[in-house]
């Protein structure tokens, strides 16, 4: 009798360890292709921020997805300036419109941006201890990139936040230690 009871519960540990892999497998977000670099033009890619630009041959992954948003979601903080001009391009994707470096805005990986589905709302950033609330204009487009609609830079990871120097201020992070940082985000 003994035994038949350890097969039962090994069978139910079994059926729950396959169940929690296929479920933890259905939620990851896998590469969707990859598209050639192409050199930019002269004067063509703004290196502002220290933005990379296209390198002509190198293949870069793209995404048509991001990670399952949480309550606390993972991401890599990185920034950008969404004034005319700035190394983000052109007007942003949700409003057409620019938007001041001192205003707490922010751009999404694709899959996070949702089809616009978050145009115009709030996420609250954490990191540094801190917290901030800042309103998505943008998309960082995880699926295209190379080209002169996207400032001839690679494509966004599938985990990006890309955000004003108003985000980075509000988080206490140092100027000097701007460019990448892990934070998590929740919707507002």
């Amino acid at each position: 009798m003994k035994n038949r009871g350890s097969v039962s519960v090994h069978s139910a540990f079994l059926f729950f360890f396959v169940v929690l892999v296929a479920t933890v497998d259905a939620q990851t977000c896998k590469p969707s292709g990859k598209i050639k670099g192409r050199k930019p033009p002269p004067g063509q890619c703004n290196t502002e921020n220290e933005s990379d630009c296209c390198v002509k041959g190198k293949l870069y992954t793209t995404y048509t997805c991001s990670p399952p948003v949480s309550g606390q979601t993972k991401a890599t903080l990185t920034i950008n300036s969404f004034e005319k001009g700035g190394d983000g391009g052109g007007p942003s994707e949700c409003d057409g419109n620019y938007h001041s470096d001192d205003t707490p805005v922010v751009a999404l990986s694709t899959g996070w941006f949702n089809n616009k589905k978050r145009c115009m709302k709030f996420i609250n950033v954490h990191a540094n201890g801190k917290s901030v609330k800042a309103m998505v204009v943008d998309e960082c487009d995880s699926t295209m990139g190379c080209d002169s609609v996207h400032d001839y830079q690679p494509p966004c990871p599938n985990n990006i936040v890309d955000a004003s120097k108003a985000v980075w201020k509000a988080l206490g992070v140092p100027e000097r230690d701007w460019g990448e940082l892990d934070i998590k985000w929740s919707d507002a």
